[in-house]
């Protein structure tokens, strides 16, 4: 969430932000007739409905200066849901909240699969930097395995797959390999269920060519 010494860095350096603000009586009252709004539209349509709303904010004392506040009035069937983020952008407040902020929640889906499927959280070394070699071959191979998708299956089944789906459906396959003076052959089995996404993934990283140098 939002704090002063975050915020003020950001303002000095020049970096735009938007964060999670907290919560309280004062934006929910700010945000109230938007609330209003959104409370008629549902009442219009019968479906859930949002509403965004934006204007200049301070806390009482924490804050060194005003700053832009968008605020989210949403009626889902649950009820009310009051949102708040704090930002430097000068875009659209809709904008603002489900182009940029709401992405925040892809990326920490991003994070997790690295985490959970390859193996981010094994830092269990007693040395610092044994911890920091094992996430950094971690992130290689996300990075490997991400630019496969981007490159290599593009248009297919598994262009948006997990890191494990590829793994068990393109990577951990039995084969036989035979080391000739000229060749390395592989022999995938006739029974491998996959065979045509691999040979479409294999000709489109030929296709690529190496990255130029």
């Amino acid at each position: 969430f939002a704090r002063e010494a975050l915020m003020s860095w950001c303002e000095e350096h020049a970096v735009d932000y938007v964060f999670g603000l907290a919560r309280n009586g004062r934006l929910q009252a700010a945000l109230e007739p938007a609330f209003e709004r959104a409370e008629a539209l549902c009442a219009a349509s019968g479906e859930p409905e949002r509403v965004y709303d934006e204007w200049m904010h301070s806390t009482l004392d924490s804050w060194s200066r005003e700053r832009r506040v968008v605020g989210k009035a949403e009626i889902t069937l649950r009820g009310e849901n009051p949102r708040f983020v704090v930002t430097s952008l000068e875009l659209d407040r809709q904008a603002v909240y489900e182009q940029i902020y709401c992405a925040r929640g892809d990326m920490e889906n991003r994070i997790k699969e690295q985490q959970l499927q390859l193996f981010a959280t094994r830092t269990s070394g007693r040395l610092m930097r044994v911890n920091q070699i094992r996430l950094w071959l971690s992130s290689v191979a996300y990075l490997l395995l991400d630019e496969l998708r981007r490159v290599a299956l593009a248009g297919t089944a598994l262009a948006t797959a997990y890191c494990s789906t590829l793994r068990l459906k393109l990577l951990k396959i039995g084969a036989r390999i035979r080391v000739t003076a000229r060749k390395v052959w592989v022999s995938l089995a006739s029974s491998y269920p996959h065979q045509e996404l691999f040979a479409h993934a294999y000709a489109a990283l030929q296709r690529a060519g190496p990255a130029p140098a």
